[in-house]
């Protein structure tokens, strides 16, 4: 299926709305050393508690049994059976996703029903809104939206709309992939086209651990994308490397981490570059309802549930990892974010609060006696 045309509308992108808690800039006091949260609203306070505690987990396993739960802000229910029984994640894995789910779904709900969230799409403000339909990806033949969260697997999301939409005759065909061609985008489609399907069609999105997400983007696009080094690494060591400001043979390829996180310190998170954009802003859970909220930890699984809730063809499949892949794992985040100053780690994390607390994720632990392991 071609692409319409993109229509911008002509709108000059307006400033960010006081209604988004991504707003805010956080001055940490000396004595919230190792609680970023402590600078907080009281609701978001609650949240990040919930989300970083195993607590909530633990009484859920035992509540779910006995509680008639809504659905996930949706019609989507995980079935029962996959496709192809026994290729996939154990039946553990699968209940844990499902918790997890469940639980996403009930903070998202409390989070989002705030008087100061946005409700829908059209209560963001035109930047806000610019953003999300430019992530929303549609499939008019298997009806579904999808909105894509660079270092979330997305690339390998896009070979499947291409196949299912004919364009790519397998997710597997060795080819690199063109993220704009053969793929429309809501942003390319008219208000009531638009509005209709938001009403009608299954919403669905991947998400990630905030900082593990971060690190994958940095390690990627400053370590091996020569158009990243020169847009952007330049332009950082330049400002937050001493004597090098006006330094011509700076070529962006050795930016520090330390140095890429004192830029996102000084970003807007509404203008950031999509790789490292928080995932709250790129596809806006409390303006669009979505069906469900896969997981990079539990890809195979997840993405397994979407294709069968979508009535994929039991040809298609989700690509597997390339064997040149080299995940983040759970050692180097950890180096990373030890080597960190403290008080850079306690600047970053209000950026991603959102991310952290929605989507259940805990917060990192960089406490001293945690680093010295």
């Amino acid at each position: 299926m071609a692409p319409r045309r993109q229509d911008s509308g002509g709108k000059r992108p307006g400033a960010a709305r006081s209604g988004s808690v991504m707003n805010f800039r956080t001055t940490v006091s000396s004595g919230s050393v190792r609680r970023s949260s402590a600078v907080l609203p009281s609701v978001l306070t609650f949240l990040v508690i919930v989300a970083s505690g195993g607590l909530l987990l633990m009484i859920e396993k035992g509540m779910l049994n006995s509680l008639d739960t809504p659905p996930p802000r949706g019609s989507g229910r995980r079935l029962d059976s996959m496709r192809q029984p026994g290729k996939h994640s154990s039946a553990a894995v699968d209940v844990e996703s499902q918790i997890l789910q469940e639980i996403r779904n009930r903070t998202i709900r409390t989070m989002c029903s705030q008087k100061n969230m946005p409700h829908s799409i059209w209560s963001l403000s035109p930047l806000q809104r610019k953003t999300l339909l430019q992530h929303v990806l549609v499939n008019d033949e298997y009806h579904f939206l999808y909105c894509y969260v660079p270092k979330v697997a997305c690339s390998n999301w896009k070979r499947v709309l291409k196949v299912l939409n004919g364009a790519l005759e397998s997710v597997d065909v060795n080819i690199k992939m063109d993220h704009r061609s053969d793929l429309l985008f809501l942003s390319s489609l008219k208000p009531e086209e638009i509005r209709y399907r938001l009403k009608h069609y299954f919403k669905f999105m991947f998400v990630r651990e905030p900082m593990e997400r971060l690190l994958s983007a940095y390690r990627n696009k400053f370590g091996e994308i020569e158009s990243y080094q020169k847009k952007y690494g330049v332009e950082i060591i330049k400002r937050y490397r001493k004597g090098r400001a006006k330094d011509s043979s700076v070529r962006g390829d050795d930016v520090t981490f330390a140095e890429f996180v004192r830029y996102l310190l000084d970003e807007d998170v509404e203008r950031m570059n999509e790789h490292w954009m928080p995932v709250y802003n790129l596809c806006q859970p409390c303006a669009v309802s979505y069906d469900f909220i896969g997981s990079y930890e539990h890809l195979e699984s997840d993405a397994e549930f979407v294709l069968q809730r979508i009535g994929a063809p039991p040809y298609v499949h989700f690509p597997e990892r390339q064997t040149w892949y080299k995940p983040v794992t759970t050692e180097t985040l950890h180096y990373y974010l030890c080597s960190l100053p403290q008080k850079l780690l306690r600047e970053l994390l209000p950026k991603y609060i959102l991310d952290f607390s929605l989507f259940t994720y805990p917060l990192p632990n960089t406490t001293t006696e945690h680093c010295r392991h």
